[in-house]
């Protein structure tokens, strides 16, 4: 027992992208510091990390990395360029780092992170595990001529395939991804974790909403109370455009208030909000032709991403009556907070390799928010149509649920029924969390490699 007290606890996390928009490896990590390692993480910061990684922690220290400088070359000599930049830097930022027990590195990007990651821990005689989030040839696919057909992919994809079949252990997020790692790519032991909601992302009571609502209103309009009249009425000390607190302190919902339908994207091309987007005009001409029948929606998409501006454009031009949109940036808390506070999710990921899950839909879950979520492959691993949410193939479909789920809001008697269906199903799902899960599931194969 002494023995093992005594033992060396070191860990590194490499996440070779914005470490505060990868909340897996954020939670790999603080799983990691509860089990009293030392962690070191290696990315960059372009989000604040978590505050568990931060605040007060002398247990963990976050090696930044240096962003690649912009350039005028060709696209392909721009590759090059990048992966040569990462590699020295994140060769440099291995130097620094304690001498870990293992590397737990994020895939993808690959390319150079698992070639770089395999040559240290060749030379250093550290374990290498890889948590497999989808396949990096897959994504490079999306923007290239040819897709995976094209000679850069296919490079990508032998190197990727080889170096990632040296390490000594793997995680991933589907059984279908470690079905195809095993038989297509010989890839052995793989160990599925799934996403599971960490605690903060739980349901909350309706006077907490309400302070998140006043919170909101002080920045975005569709929050504020819409007239004078709310604020000046009897018995009423607080009131947004969704909820009003009394004098006695309680908080009810307004009469006729907006319902409110969440989205969290990283706005790329493997998100297409086109879908949402006709699936809401479509929503438009069904409630204005019946407005008694139908609320308005207040539609709030989250994330930050290449494609954002360019759909703020498009979504400036609108001039609906019946539908809102808004795009916030939202702190950790706030977002979690705005998921238990909305009415209906969706999900539009789409998966390049069909064997990853929107982890959008965890949290979504986590908070008992049922969610109508873009169809593929093994979606069905996570989203169980008519148990847990609703399954759409195009934006005719999402309209359909859209319109169904708040016809006669709030008091439509046969969603109130489905509604309880689901809550049922989203309770069992938010009995296992991510720190038990990752108990589990992860905690033994690590604890292998001290």
């Amino acid at each position: 027992m002494v023995e093992l007290q005594l033992r060396k606890r070191n860990a590194c996390v490499i996440v070779l992208g914005d470490i505060g928009r990868s909340p897996r490896m954020q939670y790999h990590a603080q799983s990691l510091l509860e089990d009293n390692y030392n962690v070191d993480i290696i990315g960059y910061i372009e989000t604040q990390p978590l505050d568990a990684l931060t605040v007060a922690q002398p247990k963990c220290k976050i090696h930044e990395l240096s962003a690649v400088p912009i350039t005028n070359l060709t696209p392909k000599l721009q590759l090059l360029f990048k992966a040569i930049w990462q590699t020295l830097s994140l060769l440099m930022a291995l130097i620094s780092i304690r001498r870990p027990n293992f590397l737990l590195v994020q895939n993808p990007p690959g390319i150079p992170t698992l070639i770089v990651c395999y040559l240290y821990c060749a030379l250093t005689r550290t374990k290498l595990a890889i948590d497999w989030h989808n396949y990096t040839y897959t994504i490079l696919a999306l923007g290239m001529a040819g897709g995976e057909q094209n000679r850069l992919i296919r490079l990508t994809r032998r190197l990727e395939r080889y170096f990632g079949s040296k390490a000594h252990t793997h995680f991933c997020v589907t059984n279908a991804m470690k079905d195809d790692l095993q038989r297509n790519w010989n890839i052995r032991p793989v160990h599925v974790l799934y996403d599971r909601a960490p605690a903060q992302f739980h349901p909350i009571e309706l006077p907490q909403k309400h302070e998140l609502f006043m919170k909101l209103s002080k920045d975005y309009a569709p929050f504020m109370a819409q007239c004078y009249a709310d604020l000046t009425q009897s018995g009423m000390l607080e009131s947004t455009s969704l909820t009003q607190k009394l004098a006695n302190g309680t908080v009810l919902y307004k009469p006729q208030r907006q319902a409110i339908l969440v989205s969290s994207t990283s706005w790329t091309p493997d998100e297409d909000f086109g879908i949402l987007l006709k699936a809401l005009e479509s929503y438009e001409c069904v409630a204005t032709a019946e407005p008694h029948v139908y609320p308005s929606l207040l539609c709030i998409i989250t994330g930050k991403g290449p494609q954002k501006s360019q759909y703020e454009a498009q979504i400036a031009k609108l001039q609906w009556r019946k539908v809102s949109i808004l795009t916030p940036w939202l702190e950790a808390e706030d977002y979690a907070r705005l998921l238990a506070s909305a009415d209906l999710g969706v999900s539009l990921h789409w998966s390049t390799s069909g064997l990853d899950l929107p982890m959008k839909v965890v949290d979504m879950f986590g908070c008992g928010l049922p969610v109508c979520a873009y169809n593929f492959k093994c979606l069905p691993e996570l989203v169980k149509h008519g148990e847990n949410g609703f399954v759409f193939n195009d934006h005719s479909e999402l309209a359909e649920q859209l319109r169904l789920w708040f016809e006669h809001f709030p008091t439509n008697p046969s969603i109130i029924e489905t509604r309880s269906r689901f809550k049922r199903s989203l309770q069992q799902f938010q009995d296992l969390r991510w720190r038990e899960n990752w108990k589990q599931c992860a905690a033994p194969v690590l604890e292998a490699f001290l």
